[in-house]
């Protein structure tokens, strides 16, 4: 094998550990990300591809006593059962093939933390669980502009991926929310954005506590033959 071919293998190597290591934390340490480290993931993020290159995301990252003063906020509207103000329509309904994958994906959760299935309360309080950010000392809100309409929302979906990569690079575990995305209106007053600002999603993290039970399970994928069709002729 010669260099150049060495090297593209090294490369594709650690894009794919990386991908393969990276999963949705759900139980985090208390310990805080240094700002330099949180700086390193965002400027890695930062070159993002965007549609015209517009890079469309802006970030809100609470830490400390800010991110305390938000996750009481939230927690309280989330648990008081307010919400649904979502920015972007979430999914009408999952069905087929998306029904199993969610049901798949869900029962592992309750399935490792011995949530009885059909126990109703215990998915409830389960889910609650993103208002606490899971124990993260940190979280970052990602929102749009809202003249971007879809496509600065796919933009800042990417970015998020690219967020959690770099973050997963440099030791950090990380889940990204859409629920936090359900109290939009919150989020804007809170952090006294603009109306004309929609938010995408938010994503907790922080150092992922290995030892906890939640984070033992890993989800499927779907196989390259199930999500794609080669046309040729």
């Amino acid at each position: 094998m010669d260099a150049e071919v060495s090297q593209t293998q090294d490369r594709i190597d650690v894009l794919e550990e990386l991908l393969n290591e990276r999963y949705s934390v759900r139980a985090f340490l208390p310990k805080e990300v240094d700002r330099p480290t949180i700086e390193h993931v965002l400027t890695t993020a930062q070159r993002t591809a965007s549609w015209c290159n517009s890079q469309p995301w802006q970030v809100i990252i609470a830490s400390g006593e800010a991110k305390e003063r938000f996750r009481q906020l939230i927690y309280k509207e989330a648990s008081a059962g307010f919400g649904d103000d979502y920015d972007f329509t979430p999914p009408r309904e999952y069905v087929g093939i998306y029904l199993e994958r969610r049901r798949e994906s869900g029962f592992q959760l309750y399935n490792t933390l011995g949530i009885p299935r059909g126990d109703k309360m215990g998915y409830a309080k389960q889910a609650l669980e993103n208002y606490n950010f899971f124990g993260a000392p940190h979280v970052a809100i990602i929102h749009t502009d809202e003249p971007l309409g879809i496509y600065g929302a796919i933009d800042c979906g990417a970015y998020v991926s690219n967020f959690m990569l770099a973050a997963q690079a440099l030791g950090l575990g990380t889940i990204p929310q859409a629920a936090l995305a359900r109290h939009s209106g919150l989020i804007r007053r809170h952090f006294n954005l603009p109306d004309d600002r929609r938010v995408v999603c938010g994503i907790s993290f922080g150092y992922a506590d290995v030892a906890h039970k939640v984070n033992s399970y890993r989800t499927s994928r779907a196989t390259v033959a199930d999500t794609v069709t080669f046309v040729e002729k």
